[in-house]
């Protein structure tokens, strides 16, 4: 098996459900390799940090494999596969320039090149390209375990070029070559490569009679596009694909293989979450559908919170560490820094808290927010400020009652707090909902957070009151 992405944009949710297919399947046999190459040998849209960015996507998702491999680095292999190719008659030089190609086609003519230099004896030179001469006539079937069998007419494959006028070789004949070279028995990628299988095949049985070493073609599966929610195909331009992004945002590692492997296929029975030793025990090629597949961040986000929920609270507080704690830790969201600094972190203080907000977050990147108050002095929601204290009545007056209640407290604990909460609250005609309002902007700066009275508890007395007397100052 082989991962064989293009380091030309951010490394795309498509490309992460291939990865993991390939994986998948290569874990199910005892002998089974993946391998990850880096076809990097287009220098006009190739950059070195997306290359980096596919090391960095396939260490987060946790897939093992063979390699890293460069493309470019076959190059003399690929040189090797033009001469022979060459030599057999294969391939013919073409200095045709797109805009001619265009003038000769005509309106209304079949797309593609119209093999207009097959037959006249180019040499190599500055100005000429290889291209490979395809067979006019007949149908070419590509086996396909996804998709069954798919017949493509010759007569509308062009002759496709396969090096630059540079003599670089392009990506259908670099592909060929470095799928031969590592022995791949099974190509397993996205649908859109369909329309490659059939040159690509073409290219193979040549090199086989070009060189007379005889490597038997891989098995094709072409997986379902990922589309969106008007089931319009995945757009970098338009969805939010890039892998970075919800490693960034916090989604569970775990999580989102398990929705990968859930796009466009099923494991057996009802559950949604499957351990991903199920997952490997399970999948089938076969199984996997013909139609799209929809990526539902709102289905990804609900089941990132059930994971988020199952982990134990030692294990959610360890997963926090990039977005609560401010000093060194191995890894932290692009461009991101807490707001509080290491003078006003405590890690045993936030680990009393992981709990409260575990129940609450569906993604690790909303905790900041529901845990700042506790390291810096709230940053007050001014809308929320209005609505409950300053422009509400019985705002200041809930507040006021609050201090004398809580300061009178024999134990400052959440039971003693929610009681004296309820009776302060019923002695002004209050339900505990509203009293609790205007004490939770007081005190967090936010009317929705983690349980209030567990967090009163946990600020202390002192500070507590002293954030309920600024807030009353400040209306």
């Amino acid at each position: 098996m082989r991962l064989a992405p293009s380091p030309t944009g951010y490394f795309h949710v498509g490309t992460a459900r291939t990865a993991l297919f390939n994986w998948i399947l290569a874990r199910q046999d005892p002998e089974g390799v993946f391998i990850l190459r880096v076809e990097d040998t287009d220098p006009e849209r190739n950059r070195e940090e997306w290359v980096q960015a596919i090391y960095a996507a396939m260490a987060w998702l946790g897939l093992d494999y063979t390699g890293p491999f460069r493309q470019s680095e076959n190059a003399p292999a690929h040189a090797a596969a033009l001469e022979a190719l060459r030599a057999a008659g294969d391939l013919y030089y073409c200095d045709c320039t797109p805009a001619e190609v265009e003038a000769r086609r005509g309106e209304g003519a079949t797309p593609g090149y119209d093999g207009f230099c097959r037959d006249r004896g180019l040499e190599r030179s500055a100005t000429t390209a290889l291209r490979f001469r395809t067979p006019d006539e007949g149908t070419l079937n590509v086996p396909d375990l996804v998709r069954g069998e798919v017949a493509f007419a010759l007569s509308s494959i062009d002759d496709f070029v396969v090096a630059r006028r540079s003599g670089e070789a392009l990506y259908a004949l670099a592909n060929v070559v470095d799928d031969r070279d590592d022995r791949i028995t099974h190509v397993v990628r996205g649908e859109e490569h369909l329309a490659n299988a059939p040159k690509q095949m073409l290219l193979w049985s040549a090199l086989n009679a070009a060189t007379g070493i005889e490597v038997p073609l891989p098995v094709f599966a072409h997986l379902p596009l990922l589309v969106n929610e008007q089931r319009k195909k995945l757009s970098k331009r338009r969805d939010p694909v890039a892998l970075e992004l919800y490693r960034d945002q916090g989604y569970l590692v775990a999580a989102v293989l398990n929705y990968l492997a859930l796009l466009g296929w099923s494991p057996r029975g009802d559950e949604e979450i499957v351990a991903m030793d199920e997952i490997v025990r399970q999948f089938r090629l076969e199984d996997v559908a013909h139609s799209p597949a929809f990526f539902d961040v709102r289905k990804l986000t609900a089941l990132n919170g059930d994971y988020i929920r199952r982990l134990s609270p030692e294990a959610f507080a360890e997963a926090c560490r990039p977005w609560v704690d401010p000093g060194d830790v191995a890894w932290r969201p692009t461009g991101y820094r807490p707001a509080w600094g290491l003078e006003r972190y405590d890690e045993g203080l936030f680990a009393r808290v992981a709990p409260l907000v575990q129940e609450r977050v569906a993604r690790l990147d909303e905790v900041p927010a529901m845990v700042d108050f506790f390291f810096i002095d709230p940053a007050y929601d001014e809308a929320a400020f209005d609505k409950v204290i300053r422009h509400d009545p019985e705002g200041p007056a809930v507040l006021s009652a609050a201090v004398d209640a809580y300061a009178g407290l024999e134990a400052f604990a959440p039971a003693a707090l929610h009681a004296a909460t309820l009776a302060l609250g019923e002695a002004r005609g209050l339900s505990l909902r509203k009293a609790q309002a205007p004490i939770r902007c007081a005190v967090t700066g936010r009317l929705v957070g983690p349980p209030l009275f567990e967090s009163l508890a946990i600020l202390g007395r002192a500070e507590t009151l002293a954030r309920l007397a600024a807030a009353l100052a400040r209306a």
